[in-house]
C-alpha cells in the first residue's frame, strides 16, 4: 500500500446517493411542464371560445358557438377532463351597434393528477381560463 486510503466502492455510494434525487429533479420538471401544458391548454380553449363567440350574429348562435369551440379545443389538444364547464357571456350583443363590446369566456376543466403528473396518482386539480373577444362595432347584431 501506497499510504492512500482505500476509496473502493465509493462510486458505487455515490451514485446510489445522486442518481435517485436526478431523477426525482427529472420527474418534477416533467410533471411541472406538463401541469403547465394543461394549464396553457384551458386558457387556449377560453380564448377559442371568445373569438368563436364573437363571430356570431345573435347572442344565442354565440352561446352555442363558444361552447363547441371551448370543448373542441380541449379535445383538439387531448386533455382529458373529468368535468369542463364552458361558460358565455353574451351581453355585448345587447349593446347598440356602434359601441364598442366584448364577449366574456371562462372554461373550468377538472383534469385527474394522474392523466398530468404521474400516473395512477390519486385525486384531481380544477383549471380555469378566461377568454375575450371585441365584437366587431359596426356590425348588425340581433
Amino acid at each position: 500500500m501506497s499510504g492512500r486510503p482505500a476509496s473502493r466502492g465509493s462510486v458505487t455510494v455515490e451514485l446510489t446517493l445522486v442518481v435517485p434525487a436526478l431523477v426525482l429533479v427529472l420527474g418534477l420538471l416533467v410533471a411541472g411542464g406538463r401541469l403547465w401544458f394543461a394549464r396553457a391548454t384551458v386558457v387556449e380553449a377560453a380564448q377559442s371560445a371568445a373569438r368563436a363567440a364573437s363571430l356570431a350574429r345573435s347572442a344565442g348562435t354565440a352561446a352555442v358557438d363558444g361552447r363547441a369551440a371551448g370543448q373542441a379545443s380541449l379535445r383538439t389538444a387531448g386533455l382529458v377532463c373529468s368535468s369542463t364547464t364552458v361558460g358565455v357571456q353574451t351581453a355585448a350583443f345587447a349593446v347598440p351597434v356602434g359601441t364598442p363590446a366584448t364577449v366574456r369566456t371562462t372554461v373550468g376543466c377538472t383534469v385527474p393528477l394522474g392523466d398530468v403528473v404521474l400516473p395512477g396518482l390519486p385525486g384531481s386539480i380544477q383549471l380555469s381560463g378566461e377568454g375575450a373577444a371585441a365584437l366587431d362595432t359596426y356590425r348588425s347584431r340581433r
